[in-house]
Protein backbone atom coordinates (compact mmCIF):
# COMPACT_ATOMS: atom_id res chain seq x y z
CA UNK A 1 0.00 0.00 0.00
CA UNK A 2 1.23 3.49 -0.76
CA UNK A 3 2.30 5.65 2.16
CA UNK A 4 0.87 9.13 2.59
CA UNK A 5 -1.83 10.96 0.68
CA UNK A 6 -2.74 10.14 -2.90
CA UNK A 7 -3.87 12.75 -5.43
CA UNK A 8 -7.27 13.56 -6.89
CA UNK A 9 -8.57 15.85 -9.65
CA UNK A 10 -11.05 18.57 -8.76
CA UNK A 11 -12.85 21.05 -11.02
CA UNK A 12 -12.77 24.23 -8.93
CA UNK A 13 -14.34 26.68 -11.41
CA UNK A 14 -14.88 27.06 -15.13
CA UNK A 15 -11.58 26.10 -16.83
CA UNK A 16 -9.85 25.70 -13.48
CA UNK A 17 -8.57 22.29 -12.37
CA UNK A 18 -6.83 21.55 -9.09
CA UNK A 19 -4.91 18.44 -8.04
CA UNK A 20 -5.55 17.86 -4.35
CA UNK A 21 -4.58 15.39 -1.64
CA UNK A 22 -6.91 12.51 -0.89
CA UNK A 23 -6.25 10.19 2.05
CA UNK A 24 -9.20 7.91 2.79
CA UNK A 25 -9.23 6.03 6.10
CA UNK A 26 -8.88 2.28 6.46
CA UNK A 27 -11.83 0.45 4.91
CA UNK A 28 -14.89 0.07 7.11
CA UNK A 29 -17.00 -3.06 7.30
CA UNK A 30 -18.03 -4.16 3.80
CA UNK A 31 -15.55 -1.81 2.10
CA UNK A 32 -12.27 -2.18 0.25
CA UNK A 33 -9.50 0.31 -0.41
CA UNK A 34 -8.49 0.64 -4.06
CA UNK A 35 -5.13 1.97 -5.25
CA UNK A 36 -5.71 3.45 -8.70
CA UNK A 37 -3.52 2.41 -11.63
CA UNK A 38 -5.17 4.39 -14.42
CA UNK A 39 -8.36 6.37 -15.07
CA UNK A 40 -9.95 7.37 -18.37
CA UNK A 41 -11.33 10.80 -19.20
CA UNK A 42 -14.81 10.76 -20.69
CA UNK A 43 -14.18 13.86 -22.75
CA UNK A 44 -17.74 14.68 -23.77
CA UNK A 45 -19.03 14.74 -20.21
CA UNK A 46 -15.94 16.04 -18.44
CA UNK A 47 -15.45 18.94 -20.83
CA UNK A 48 -18.92 20.11 -19.81
CA UNK A 49 -17.61 20.28 -16.25
CA UNK A 50 -14.35 21.91 -17.35
CA UNK A 51 -16.06 24.56 -19.46
CA UNK A 52 -18.79 25.35 -16.95
CA UNK A 53 -21.57 23.91 -19.14
CA UNK A 54 -23.31 21.96 -16.37
CA UNK A 55 -26.30 23.02 -14.30
CA UNK A 56 -24.90 23.11 -10.74
CA UNK A 57 -28.24 22.01 -9.28
CA UNK A 58 -28.37 18.81 -11.36
CA UNK A 59 -27.67 15.54 -9.54
CA UNK A 60 -24.26 14.18 -10.60
CA UNK A 61 -25.50 10.60 -11.04
CA UNK A 62 -28.24 9.18 -8.87
CA UNK A 63 -27.32 5.63 -9.92
CA UNK A 64 -23.69 5.76 -8.69
CA UNK A 65 -22.78 6.11 -5.03
CA UNK A 66 -19.36 7.59 -5.88
CA UNK A 67 -21.06 10.43 -7.78
CA UNK A 68 -23.64 11.40 -5.19
CA UNK A 69 -24.30 15.11 -4.78
CA UNK A 70 -24.79 17.80 -7.39
CA UNK A 71 -22.66 19.31 -10.15
CA UNK A 72 -21.65 22.50 -8.37
CA UNK A 73 -18.00 23.46 -7.91
CA UNK A 74 -15.75 22.22 -6.43
CA UNK A 75 -16.51 19.00 -8.28
CA UNK A 76 -14.76 15.66 -8.43
CA UNK A 77 -15.97 13.84 -11.50
CA UNK A 78 -15.13 10.90 -13.74
CA UNK A 79 -16.34 7.32 -13.78
CA UNK A 80 -13.67 5.09 -15.32
CA UNK A 81 -11.04 4.02 -12.79
CA UNK A 82 -8.98 0.82 -12.78
CA UNK A 83 -6.90 -0.19 -9.79
CA UNK A 84 -5.89 -2.87 -7.32
CA UNK A 85 -7.61 -3.72 -4.05
CA UNK A 86 -5.00 -2.91 -1.42
CA UNK A 87 -6.95 -3.58 1.78
CA UNK A 88 -10.29 -5.10 2.80
CA UNK A 89 -12.58 -4.30 5.69
CA UNK A 90 -14.41 -6.66 8.02
CA UNK A 91 -16.95 -8.83 6.30
CA UNK A 92 -15.17 -8.77 2.94
CA UNK A 93 -13.79 -12.00 1.49
CA UNK A 94 -9.98 -11.76 1.80
CA UNK A 95 -9.66 -13.00 -1.81
CA UNK A 96 -10.58 -9.47 -2.93
CA UNK A 97 -7.14 -8.29 -1.80
CA UNK A 98 -4.91 -7.94 -4.87
CA UNK A 99 -7.88 -8.08 -7.29
CA UNK A 100 -7.76 -5.77 -10.32
CA UNK A 101 -11.05 -3.88 -10.39
CA UNK A 102 -12.96 -1.26 -12.35
CA UNK A 103 -14.84 1.46 -10.46
CA UNK A 104 -17.31 4.14 -11.51
CA UNK A 105 -15.32 6.61 -9.45
CA UNK A 106 -13.90 10.11 -9.95
CA UNK A 107 -10.22 10.56 -10.79
CA UNK A 108 -8.68 9.70 -7.42
CA UNK A 109 -5.45 7.88 -6.65
CA UNK A 110 -7.01 6.02 -3.74
CA UNK A 111 -10.64 5.47 -2.81
CA UNK A 112 -13.02 3.38 -0.73
CA UNK A 113 -15.86 1.40 -2.23
CA UNK A 114 -18.11 -1.50 -1.42
CA UNK A 115 -17.54 -4.65 -3.44
CA UNK A 116 -20.99 -4.15 -5.01
CA UNK A 117 -19.72 -0.90 -6.54
CA UNK A 118 -16.74 -2.56 -8.23
CA UNK A 119 -16.34 -4.74 -11.32
CA UNK A 120 -13.57 -7.35 -11.20
CA UNK A 121 -11.59 -7.00 -14.42
CA UNK A 122 -11.74 -10.28 -16.35
CA UNK A 123 -8.47 -12.16 -16.84
CA UNK A 124 -6.63 -11.18 -19.99
CA UNK A 125 -7.95 -7.61 -20.15
CA UNK A 126 -5.25 -5.05 -19.40
CA UNK A 127 -5.79 -1.93 -17.27
CA UNK A 128 -5.83 0.51 -20.21
CA UNK A 129 -8.41 -1.58 -22.06
CA UNK A 130 -10.45 -2.02 -18.85
CA UNK A 131 -10.51 1.77 -18.47
CA UNK A 132 -12.69 1.82 -21.62
CA UNK A 133 -15.37 -0.29 -19.93
CA UNK A 134 -17.78 2.54 -18.99
CA UNK A 135 -17.87 3.92 -22.52
CA UNK A 136 -18.21 0.40 -23.92
CA UNK A 137 -21.24 -0.16 -21.69
CA UNK A 138 -22.68 3.10 -23.01
CA UNK A 139 -22.16 1.88 -26.58
CA UNK A 140 -23.87 -1.40 -25.70
CA UNK A 141 -26.79 0.60 -24.33
CA UNK A 142 -27.06 2.52 -27.62
CA UNK A 143 -27.08 -0.76 -29.54
CA UNK A 144 -29.83 -2.10 -27.29
CA UNK A 145 -31.93 1.05 -27.59
CA UNK A 146 -31.30 1.46 -31.31
CA UNK A 147 -32.22 -2.18 -31.98
CA UNK A 148 -30.83 -2.24 -35.55
CA UNK A 149 -32.67 -4.62 -37.83
CA UNK A 150 -31.20 -6.66 -40.65
CA UNK A 151 -30.63 -4.59 -43.77
CA UNK A 152 -31.06 -1.21 -42.06
CA UNK A 153 -28.85 1.78 -42.70
CA UNK A 154 -27.31 3.61 -39.75
CA UNK A 155 -25.40 6.87 -39.26
CA UNK A 156 -23.36 7.62 -36.14
CA UNK A 157 -22.84 11.36 -35.71
CA UNK A 158 -19.66 12.07 -33.76
CA UNK A 159 -16.60 9.83 -33.52
CA UNK A 160 -15.21 10.56 -30.11
CA UNK A 161 -14.51 7.52 -27.96
CA UNK A 162 -18.20 6.70 -27.41
CA UNK A 163 -18.99 7.26 -31.08
CA UNK A 164 -16.11 5.05 -32.20
CA UNK A 165 -17.13 2.26 -29.83
CA UNK A 166 -20.73 2.59 -31.01
CA UNK A 167 -19.62 2.41 -34.63
CA UNK A 168 -17.54 -0.68 -33.84
CA UNK A 169 -20.48 -2.47 -32.18
CA UNK A 170 -23.06 -1.49 -34.79
CA UNK A 171 -20.75 -2.57 -37.60
CA UNK A 172 -21.10 -6.10 -36.19
CA UNK A 173 -24.91 -5.88 -36.18
CA UNK A 174 -27.20 -7.11 -39.01
CA UNK A 175 -27.33 -3.55 -40.39
CA UNK A 176 -26.49 -3.23 -44.09
CA UNK A 177 -24.64 0.07 -43.87
CA UNK A 178 -22.98 1.97 -40.98
CA UNK A 179 -21.75 5.47 -41.83
CA UNK A 180 -19.61 7.52 -39.44
CA UNK A 181 -20.09 11.31 -39.58
CA UNK A 182 -17.10 13.20 -38.16
CA UNK A 183 -15.17 16.36 -39.16
CA UNK A 184 -11.75 15.19 -37.93
CA UNK A 185 -9.79 13.07 -40.43
CA UNK A 186 -7.96 11.04 -37.77
CA UNK A 187 -11.25 9.97 -36.22
CA UNK A 188 -12.77 9.14 -39.59
CA UNK A 189 -9.76 6.91 -40.19
CA UNK A 190 -10.34 5.19 -36.84
CA UNK A 191 -14.03 4.69 -37.66
CA UNK A 192 -13.03 3.09 -40.95
CA UNK A 193 -10.58 0.78 -39.17
CA UNK A 194 -13.28 -0.23 -36.66
CA UNK A 195 -15.72 -1.31 -39.32
CA UNK A 196 -17.61 1.70 -40.70
CA UNK A 197 -18.80 1.09 -44.25
CA UNK A 198 -18.22 4.75 -45.09
CA UNK A 199 -17.38 8.08 -43.48
CA UNK A 200 -18.69 11.58 -44.09
CA UNK A 201 -16.93 14.86 -43.33
CA UNK A 202 -19.69 17.31 -42.31
CA UNK A 203 -17.30 20.25 -42.60
CA UNK A 204 -16.88 19.54 -46.33
CA UNK A 205 -20.36 18.46 -47.43
CA UNK A 206 -23.96 18.70 -46.26
CA UNK A 207 -24.05 15.56 -44.13
CA UNK A 208 -27.81 14.98 -44.37
CA UNK A 209 -27.72 15.39 -48.14
CA UNK A 210 -24.71 13.07 -48.45
CA UNK A 211 -26.45 10.41 -46.39
CA UNK A 212 -29.66 10.70 -48.38
CA UNK A 213 -27.67 10.38 -51.61
CA UNK A 214 -25.87 7.27 -50.30
CA UNK A 215 -28.69 5.50 -48.48
CA UNK A 216 -31.94 7.19 -49.40
CA UNK A 217 -32.05 8.28 -45.78
CA UNK A 218 -30.93 6.29 -42.76
CA UNK A 219 -33.23 4.12 -40.67
CA UNK A 220 -31.36 4.94 -37.46
CA UNK A 221 -29.26 7.99 -36.61
CA UNK A 222 -27.22 7.93 -33.39
CA UNK A 223 -26.29 11.44 -32.24
CA UNK A 224 -23.18 11.40 -30.01
CA UNK A 225 -21.35 14.49 -31.26
CA UNK A 226 -22.04 16.52 -28.11
CA UNK A 227 -23.23 19.39 -30.32
CA UNK A 228 -26.96 20.18 -30.07
CA UNK A 229 -27.00 21.71 -33.56
CA UNK A 230 -26.16 18.27 -34.99
CA UNK A 231 -29.58 17.01 -33.96
CA UNK A 232 -31.26 18.85 -36.82
CA UNK A 233 -28.85 17.30 -39.33
CA UNK A 234 -29.54 13.85 -37.90
CA UNK A 235 -33.29 14.34 -38.28
CA UNK A 236 -32.92 15.56 -41.86
CA UNK A 237 -30.81 12.50 -42.72
CA UNK A 238 -33.43 10.06 -41.42
CA UNK A 239 -36.00 8.48 -43.72
CA UNK A 240 -39.78 8.27 -43.20
CA UNK A 241 -40.57 6.53 -39.93
CA UNK A 242 -36.92 6.40 -38.93
CA UNK A 243 -35.41 6.93 -35.49
CA UNK A 244 -32.93 9.39 -34.05
CA UNK A 245 -31.27 8.20 -30.85
CA UNK A 246 -29.71 11.02 -28.83
CA UNK A 247 -26.82 9.82 -26.70
CA UNK A 248 -25.18 13.23 -26.25
CA UNK A 249 -25.43 15.12 -22.99
CA UNK A 250 -25.52 18.78 -23.97
CA UNK A 251 -25.48 20.20 -20.44
CA UNK A 252 -26.49 23.86 -20.60
CA UNK A 253 -25.46 24.23 -24.26
CA UNK A 254 -28.25 25.43 -26.54
CA UNK A 255 -28.66 25.71 -30.29
CA UNK A 256 -31.37 27.02 -32.59
CA UNK A 257 -32.84 23.91 -34.18
CA UNK A 258 -35.44 23.84 -36.92
CA UNK A 259 -37.60 20.73 -37.17
CA UNK A 260 -39.37 21.43 -40.45
CA UNK A 261 -41.59 19.53 -42.85
CA UNK A 262 -39.40 16.44 -43.01
CA UNK A 263 -39.57 15.90 -39.26
CA UNK A 264 -43.29 16.65 -39.10
CA UNK A 265 -44.48 14.75 -42.17
CA UNK A 266 -41.80 12.08 -42.06
CA UNK A 267 -42.82 10.77 -38.64
CA UNK A 268 -39.22 10.84 -37.46
CA UNK A 269 -38.95 9.67 -33.84
CA UNK A 270 -36.40 11.35 -31.56
CA UNK A 271 -35.59 9.69 -28.24
CA UNK A 272 -32.86 9.72 -25.62
CA UNK A 273 -30.58 6.90 -24.54
CA UNK A 274 -28.75 7.08 -21.23
CA UNK A 275 -26.74 4.37 -19.56
CA UNK A 276 -27.94 5.04 -15.99
CA UNK A 277 -31.13 3.09 -16.73
CA UNK A 278 -32.38 0.21 -18.88
CA UNK A 279 -35.11 1.04 -21.41
CA UNK A 280 -38.55 0.18 -19.94
CA UNK A 281 -39.39 -2.27 -22.71
CA UNK A 282 -36.22 -4.28 -21.99
CA UNK A 283 -36.39 -4.49 -18.20
CA UNK A 284 -38.20 -7.82 -18.20
CA UNK A 285 -35.11 -9.45 -19.78
CA UNK A 286 -32.22 -7.05 -19.21
CA UNK A 287 -30.70 -5.61 -16.06
CA UNK A 288 -27.43 -3.80 -15.31
CA UNK A 289 -25.59 -7.06 -14.60
CA UNK A 290 -26.52 -8.57 -17.96
CA UNK A 291 -25.59 -5.40 -19.80
CA UNK A 292 -22.23 -5.23 -18.02
CA UNK A 293 -21.47 -8.86 -18.82
CA UNK A 294 -22.20 -8.01 -22.44
CA UNK A 295 -19.95 -4.95 -22.29
CA UNK A 296 -17.02 -6.98 -20.92
CA UNK A 297 -17.51 -9.59 -23.65
CA UNK A 298 -17.58 -6.94 -26.36
CA UNK A 299 -14.58 -5.17 -24.87
CA UNK A 300 -12.60 -8.42 -24.86
CA UNK A 301 -13.49 -8.93 -28.52
CA UNK A 302 -12.49 -5.36 -29.34
CA UNK A 303 -9.18 -5.93 -27.55
CA UNK A 304 -8.53 -9.19 -29.40
CA UNK A 305 -9.71 -8.23 -32.88
CA UNK A 306 -9.08 -4.48 -33.00
CA UNK A 307 -6.40 -3.72 -30.37
CA UNK A 308 -8.88 -1.14 -29.16
CA UNK A 309 -6.74 0.52 -26.48
CA UNK A 310 -3.80 0.82 -28.87
CA UNK A 311 -6.05 2.56 -31.38
CA UNK A 312 -7.97 4.87 -29.05
CA UNK A 313 -5.52 5.83 -26.28
CA UNK A 314 -3.53 8.75 -27.67
CA UNK A 315 -2.42 10.62 -24.53
CA UNK A 316 -1.26 9.60 -21.08
CA UNK A 317 -0.81 12.23 -18.38
CA UNK A 318 0.40 11.87 -14.84
CA UNK A 319 -2.40 12.95 -12.51
CA UNK A 320 -0.33 16.00 -11.54
CA UNK A 321 -0.60 17.18 -15.17
CA UNK A 322 -4.41 17.19 -15.17
CA UNK A 323 -4.79 20.94 -15.94
CA UNK A 324 -2.69 20.51 -19.10
CA UNK A 325 -4.70 17.42 -20.09
CA UNK A 326 -8.02 19.27 -19.97
CA UNK A 327 -6.58 22.25 -21.85
CA UNK A 328 -5.46 19.86 -24.58
CA UNK A 329 -8.91 18.29 -24.78
CA UNK A 330 -10.65 21.67 -24.80
CA UNK A 331 -8.41 22.83 -27.66
CA UNK A 332 -9.68 19.81 -29.66
CA UNK A 333 -6.10 19.19 -30.74
CA UNK A 334 -5.53 16.39 -33.20
CA UNK A 335 -4.85 13.53 -32.79
CA UNK A 336 -6.15 13.41 -29.19
CA UNK A 337 -8.87 10.80 -28.73
CA UNK A 338 -8.71 8.96 -25.38
CA UNK A 339 -6.80 10.59 -22.52
CA UNK A 340 -5.68 8.47 -19.57
CA UNK A 341 -4.40 9.59 -16.19
CA UNK A 342 -1.69 7.53 -14.51
CA UNK A 343 -0.99 7.43 -10.78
Amino acid sequence: MNVGAARAIEFSASREVDVVDVDPPAPDRGEVLVETTVSAVSAGTELLAYRGDLDPETAADEALEALSGDLSYPLRYGYSVVGTVAAVGDGVDPSWRGETVFGFNPHEGRFLASTEELQPVPDGIGPETAALFANTETAVNFALDGAPRIGERIAVFGQGVVGLLTTALLSRSPAADVVAVEPRPDRRALADALGADATVDPSAVDASEALRDRTGGVDLAVEVSGRPETLETAVEATRFGGRVLVGSWYGTKRAEIGFGDHFHRGRVAVESSQVSTIAPELRGRWDADRRRETAWRELRRLQTEDRIADRLVTDRFDVEEAPAAYRRLADDAEPTVQVLFTY
